[in-house]
């Protein structure tokens, strides 16, 4: 992922909730950018293309302040709890040539064996790469693999030129046996009783039961006849 997105920025001289709010009123997002030594510069992005630009994980910015261009990466993003929109971005300066440590998504392919169950235990790994070729995602195929399979962080293939920093022991990719219906049922059940829990009857079940008392009577009935006769 070489390219990157190019954001003229305005520096600011105002602080606090209310320059934030008045920022964020026109339709621009407040932000702070700092590192290798740099005091920090506070300045506000233009809202849509910065929505834009960080929809892709890791995107490497090239932010423009007076003129000047500086390559940096969003450390945190704030997002409003309700709204689709960013509140505030950390942004960490970066050089041409520097390794940087980010987490990448895992991303899975392919069908497991049949009647198994894949489960993801590392959504990310943690990998050292160029500020400016960091990978979109790490991809771990699961096709054919069998129920008792593990995939451990340090068997996952990584993009050229990207090292592993999550520890190679970390479970990534657990597949086991799914279970039946009929078993996790019984499992439920076994669990409600410990528990305390009493079940209600369901309709089908109380149709079951309603069937099976039905069969008794009518059989309790043609016994009685056969004994009168």
């Amino acid at each position: 992922m070489s390219d990157n997105t190019k954001l003229v920025a305005e520096k600011r001289t105002d602080f606090g909730k209310g320059a934030a709010r008045k920022i964020r009123r026109a339709g621009n997002i407040p932000a702070v950018m700092y590192g290798h030594g740099t005091e920090p510069v506070h300045i506000s992005l233009p809202g849509h293309d910065t929505m834009m630009a960080l929809k892709q994980a890791n995107a490497l910015l090239t932010i423009v302040v007076d003129g000047k261009e500086q390559l940096a990466l969003a450390k945190d993003v704030q997002r409003d709890a309700i709204k689709p929109v960013i509140d505030h971005v950390d942004l960490v300066v970066v050089r041409k040539g520097e390794k940087v440590t980010v987490d990448v998504a895992v991303h899975l392919e392919g069908e497991a064996a049949p009647e198994t169950v894949v489960t993801l235990d590392h959504n990310t790994l943690q990998v050292e790469a160029l500020a400016t070729n960091i990978p979109e995602n790490v991809v771990v195929s699961v096709e054919g693999l069998e129920a008792g399979t593990q995939i451990l962080a340090g068997a996952v293939e990584l993009p050229e030129g990207a090292t592993l920093v999550t520890d190679e022991e970390a479970l990534v990719v657990n597949v086991t046996q799914a279970i039946s219906a009929e078993a996790l049922e019984a499992e439920l059940a076994e669990a409600e009783a410990e528990a305390g829990i009493e079940r209600e009857e369901s309709d089908e079940e109380a149709a079951e039961a309603a069937d099976a008392e039905g069969e008794s009577a009518g059989g309790d009935a043609a016994k009685a006849e056969g004994d009168e006769a």
